[in-house]
């Protein structure tokens, strides 16, 4: 019998409460059920499926005959536990059309919405007295090219079936993700050689941790598909078809970005923080990166005039299927969208909804 490596235990007084964090399920233990837990955990031959409490253990999914292979994990438990405790959203059931998304999601604005939101509850926090007045932004100080991309750049939640250029996708894919050429002799020469290479956005440590999978829906010559990107070559190399469920479905049911021809899954390479960063304060980093090349994805695309939409809630164990990462040190985090639309925040279907219930109200 072997107990399960994806629990920890916690004290919370009158009760011993185990965490089952990567199915999200949680158990209070009284001081018999406690008991029984060290002694299996010190000798798991003893389990006994005749006893109730064994079997009970066994039930929850907190011990299993077969032994569960565990990928390497470089850095201490506690950032295990958060990375797998956050995938695979606890969802009661995911979204299968635009309608049943459109619902759930606003059910649970409405059930917030019912709630003091914590910008009243703390609003003595925020005291207005003694200002300090600014001066009036000089926007043009900037550059009214960068300054008119900054103020254009909004996330958008409809897209049309039409296909962007296989050259949009190049300049989006070099800004946000490509080695830049053009830096190549801007680096320090106490700089190793392999750490030389550069990108727009800043990296923890210069390591570009992160790396680039095209999601290619409708892209002008290019086969769908999802390709990985190589930013040293600046070359795509394919890696899957497409799944055979509409995106929506690998994103946590939000089907309204069914029509994206264009995706980009952001992923980071653990074990090239885990190399350079023992301690596991270092996994902030790879979130940080992510922000920061999305941000710079999001930018370009708006400056090429295109529509952009970004998520962090993944069914993280199919895109790790489809991008071919099942237990391995590279992980994904992150999802960015690009093509064209009408520019509306909300798509038709919710706002349909609203207005469903605001006449019935």
């Amino acid at each position: 019998m072997h107990i399960n490596p994806d629990i920890f235990i916690i004290a919370r007084s009158p009760f011993i409460v185990v965490w089952n964090y990567k199915d999200h399920t949680q158990f209070e233990l009284d001081s018999q059920y406690s008991t029984r837990l060290i002694q299996l955990v010190e000798d798991p031959s003893s389990f006994d499926s005749t006893l109730e409490i064994d079997s009970a253990f066994l039930a929850a999914g907190l011990f299993s005959h077969d032994e569960r292979p565990q990928a390497e994990w470089g850095w201490d438990v506690l950032s295990k536990i958060f990375h797998v405790g956050t995938k695979n959203l606890p969802l009661e059931q995911v979204p299968r059309d635009i309608h049943e998304w459109s619902a759930q999601y606003l059910d649970h604005c409405e059930q917030v919405l019912d709630t003091q939101p914590p910008a009243d509850r703390f609003a003595g926090h925020y005291s207005s007295d003694e200002l300090i007045c600014l001066p009036a932004p000089e926007l043009e100080r900037t550059g009214n090219a960068l300054t008119q991309v900054l103020l254009d750049r909004k996330t958008s939640r409809s897209f049309s079936p039409q296909a962007i250029t296989l050259d949009d996708l190049s300049v989006l894919l070099y800004l946000s993700l490509g080695y830049l050429k053009e830096r190549e002799g801007d680096t320090d020469a106490c700089v190793p050689a392999a750490l030389r290479s550069r990108r727009s956005s800043p990296s923890g440590g210069g390591l570009n941790a992160c790396e680039g999978y095209v999601y290619a829906a409708r892209i002008e010559g290019l086969d769908p598909g999802l390709y990985y990107y190589h930013p040293d070559r600046h070359a795509l190399r394919r890696v899957h078809s497409l799944s055979s469920e509409p995106l929506g479905q690998l994103l946590a049911g939000q089907h309204f970005i069914n029509e994206l021809p264009l995706g980009l899954f952001l992923t980071a390479r653990f074990d090239k923080l885990w190399w350079k960063y023992e301690h596991s304060r270092a996994y902030r980093m790879a979130y940080v990166e992510a922000g920061h090349i999305s941000q710079t994805f999001q930018l370009a695309a708006t400056s090429l005039g295109l529509a952009t939409w970004l998520t962090g809630a993944l069914c993280d164990e199919q895109v790790e299927q489809l991008l071919g990462l099942e237990g391995t040190a590279e992980q994904p985090l992150f999802f960015v969208g690009s093509g064209y639309g009408d520019g509306q925040t909300q798509c038709k279907e919710l706002k349909a909804l609203i207005e469903l219930r605001e006449r019935q109200q």
